[in-house]
């Protein structure tokens, strides 16, 4: 297994390790976060927008299986929190992942999935 890099994806702010124990304002926001991305079309439609670099509704609800109003009322939600931007071209709007923060945090999320040791497995 390789090690996750020491990083962040915020440009100025330290690691994770070196910051300030995280207060309940911090935590709510977080929270917020998680509570966005805990639903598995918003993450299939990110990960279809990361695969794609951008992609219109119409293609986004093909590829997900879905309904082209469904995909826009989730995308809606994505451009909201920041996570996505959109942009028109004549009739159609494109769609794409803005904040790389969510990139790697889909990222490192799936490997928690895949990894015995996540799972509590022996190796």
């Amino acid at each position: 297994m390789t090690a996750v890099p020491e990083t962040t994806c915020a440009p100025g702010q330290p690691e994770l390790a070196s910051r300030a124990l995280i207060d309940r304002s911090q935590a709510a926001r977080l929270e917020g976060v998680f509570k966005m991305l805990a639903n598995d079309t918003r993450l299939r439609l990110l990960h279809a927008l990361v695969r794609a670099e951008q992609l219109c509704v119409s293609d986004l609800a093909g590829q997900v299986g879905l309904r082209p109003q469904a995909v826009s009322n989730q995308l809606q939600r994505l451009v909201d929190r920041g996570m996505v931007a959109a942009r028109r071209d004549g009739n159609r709007i494109w769609y794409r992942v803005t904040d790389p923060c969510v990139v790697q945090l889909l990222d490192l999320a799936w490997c928690l999935t895949e990894t015995p040791s996540s799972r509590g497995e022996a190796q």
